[in-house]
């Protein structure tokens, strides 16, 4: 059984997504910047396990992108609390 994805937008732009969420200083709009970036790293990550096999590079890329966005998000989520 192949399993597909839903017709989205095309995820291998995830880094400007990416960029924009970690380079905003306005706490406002933060988290909304970090999650869509987290969906765009993680709708990429699933093309290509689903789809034809890229470079080493990019899985690393992904890999990185997303453990930063979460360290980021609990960063940001710690410093409201105190």
């Amino acid at each position: 059984m192949k399993t597909t994805l839903p017709p989205l937008q095309n995820h291998t732009d995830w880094r400007p997504l990416y960029r924009a969420a970690i380079l905003e200083t306005n706490k406002t709009i933060l988290p909304k910047l970090v999650s869509d970036a987290e969906k765009a790293v993680l709708a990429r990550g699933r093309e290509i396990f689903y789809g034809p096999c890229t470079s080493p590079e990019e899985k690393e890329a992904l890999e990185d992108a997303l453990y930063a966005l979460r360290a980021f998000r609990t960063a940001w989520q710690h410093t409201e609390v105190v």
